[in-house]
């Protein structure tokens, strides 16, 4: 079992384009199950104190892999929320 703490510690990086997307803000749970139905990344746009957040939802079923240091992700659902 993993916490959200040691999640948040690995990098999303996608498989397709290696693009680095960040690390875990938040994850998306189904209340009645209990299981996690995407996970949340806070893209930072702009200077790193001043920029603009942009939340990136990934659903759980994009994750390839969890390893010891990245999450790697396919890349061609993503979800933004302004």
């Amino acid at each position: 079992m993993m916490t959200l703490s040691q999640l948040q510690q690995k990098e999303i990086i996608t498989i397709n384009r290696g693009e680095r997307l960040g690390f875990i803000s938040d994850l998306e749970i189904d209340p009645d199950e209990g299981y996690i139905i995407s996970i949340i990344i806070l893209l930072r746009e702009g200077a790193p104190l001043f920029g603009k957040h942009q939340e990136v939802i990934i659903p759980w079923e994009q994750i390839i892999t969890i390893g010891e240091d990245v999450i790697l992700v396919k890349d061609e659902k993503r979800v933004y929320d302004k």
